[in-house]
């Protein structure tokens, strides 16, 4: 099917710059948040990093005017019979999203696609919750969502192979690269990283060495980009610790478990750049 009109539910982080990359790619963005002032947050945050990419010389003044024209904010779901995707883009809790996903599918076209950006939470679990879960599918954006560009696409159990098929034409033309995924805690990356990042906070708590000594350790030995801990801090300490809790859940493996220290930063409210302070504090 032919996807012209993204619904995007959620203006967060994820949400925005989903809602940025789409509204880019020529597509009409329809952004539906649960009060006025988180659509501001959102639509703020998307504006400035489109300035960005005109200071930088990625795109013209032109093209960013164009692509904020697109985007419509509404809180009302019933908005969301226009589209012809539909993105949940909520925060990583598993009771939240299935409760997102049944108002989206009592808003939707019954032939539009509905997808969740959830980056942990079993796609099969949440389709099983949808009155027609073949039009269900995991699309796994990375943040930043307009720099980072892989997509992954994953197929619950009840997936069809149009939704899938839909999904990864559609990620390309967001100038994402889609990879198949089947369904399983954490998917690909994150079944990989987040373990990496759980483990360089235990290594923090022991005192084997400093947070900026362990990021200098895996950048200068490993030709990472960026260090595990600050990379917590930039994904968001509460949901790094949200994804290990689902792993110990799903697996029932003692290797899952979180770091106490990853525990007790979110506890603080210490959750990396968004508020200020995680492992490293921002101005």
């Amino acid at each position: 099917m032919a996807i012209e009109t993204v619904g995007v539910v959620g203006a967060g982080t994820m949400g925005n710059g989903i809602a940025q990359v789409a509204a880019v790619a020529g597509l009409k963005v329809l952004l539906i948040d649960v009060n006025d002032a988180a659509l501001a947050r959102g639509v703020a945050a998307l504006t400035g990093s489109l300035e960005r990419l005109v200071a930088k010389g990625k795109i013209g003044a032109e093209a960013r005017d164009n692509a904020l024209a697109r985007i419509e904010t509404s809180t009302d779901y019933r908005r969301l019979a226009a589209a012809d995707l539909v993105i949940e883009a909520a925060t990583e809790n598993a009771e939240l999203k299935i409760r997102i996903l049944k108002q989206i599918e009592a808003a939707a076209r019954p032939d539009a696609i509905i997808a969740s950006n959830t980056s942990s939470i079993s796609i099969t679990a949440l389709a099983a919750t949808l009155g027609n879960p073949t039009r269900f599918v995991g699309m796994h954006f990375f943040n930043p969502v307009p720099l980072l560009p892989l997509v992954e696409v994953i197929r619950g159990l009840q997936t069809g192979d149009e939704t899938a098929a839909a999904v990864r034409e559609l990620a390309a033309r967001l100038g994402k690269t889609p990879i198949d995924v089947r369904n399983a805690p954490g998917f690909v990356v994150n079944r990989i990283l987040l373990p990496m990042i759980n483990e360089a906070f235990f290594v923090l708590a022991e005192g084997v060495a400093t947070a900026e000594e362990i990021d200098d350790g895996m950048r200068l030995g490993a030709n990472h980009p960026i260090g595990p801990l600050a990379l917590a801090d930039l994904i968001g300490l509460d949901v790094c610790l949200s994804i290990m809790d689902v792993f110990l859940k799903d697996f029932g493996d003692a290797k899952y478990r979180a770091c106490p220290l990853l525990r007790e930063l979110v506890a603080a409210g210490r959750l990396g750049r968004k508020t200020g302070h995680g492992v490293y504090r921002y101005g």
